[in-house]
């Protein structure tokens, strides 16, 4: 495998998921930033449902592809709304993948039975459209011990990704994909799952350890896309 240095940009992108999900985003402002993913040759562009149409006309014939939240920042719908709404997503036919957010009060309650059946029923909607599926534990609210039964939780529940951060906490210490976080999941997936991290990838020095850690994917901010690929 490449270091992360000896990669072209093309290459380096196709490990970034484009973050577009600030609720404050004009429509101008969401086709600006979905338009640099497609040119920063980005894996996916992240985006909120209400932004599912503009995404599918701008990427379409591009190698980039569709991510859609849901039941974002918090994760606290029920179950049966959280499949409903994937539902809703997944049944276009053009979603690449859908980052759903686990119940992180539940995790911190030590209830992983009722994660993992919430995550479940996410999973099991998704995969009948060909849609996969990563799983957003808001890894800061969390200990270490939580982290890595949460980690259990989303690959007993079929899970595509376990991933770190929403980028939208408040009342805690916005760390995010941080490297020791990182390590941990690495050590508690051992290759069963693949690994996003996101929230605090700013610099291009914390994305590029990253790849070379083994890391999957990286949700990047739109700011900081260019800075970490090299570009700026």
């Amino acid at each position: 495998m490449k270091e992360a240095t000896e990669m072209t940009v093309e290459e380096l992108g196709m490990y970034i998921d484009q973050s577009v999900l600030k609720p404050d985003f004009t429509e101008a402002e969401i086709r600006k930033y979905i338009q640099e993913g497609i040119n920063y040759h980005c894996a996916t562009v992240c985006i909120n449902p209400s932004s599912l149409d503009i995404a599918a006309e701008m990427t379409k014939n591009t190698k980039t592809k569709i991510c859609v939240v849901c039941d974002f920042p918090f994760g606290t719908s029920t179950t049966a709304s959280k499949a409903l709404q994937a539902e809703e997503y997944c049944k276009r036919g053009d979603i690449y993948e859908l980052d759903i957010v686990a119940n992180f009060g539940w995790i911190r309650s030590g209830k992983y039975d009722d994660v993992t059946t919430d995550i479940k029923a996410v999973v099991d909607v998704c995969h009948k459209y060909g849609t996969a599926v990563k799983v957003i534990f808001e890894t800061d609210t969390l200990n270490e011990e939580q982290v890595r039964q949460a980690c259990e939780c989303a690959i007993t529940a079929g899970a595509d990704f376990v991933k770190t951060s929403t980028g939208f906490i408040t009342g805690y210490e916005s760390n995010g994909a941080t490297n020791e976080v990182i390590k941990i999941m690495m050590d508690q997936c051992k290759g069963r799952i693949k690994i996003k991290g996101s929230g605090g990838i700013r610099t291009r020095d914390h994305f590029l350890e990253l790849i070379d850690m083994g890391i999957d994917r990286m949700g990047v901010g739109y700011k900081s896309t260019p800075t970490v690929l090299g570009l700026k």
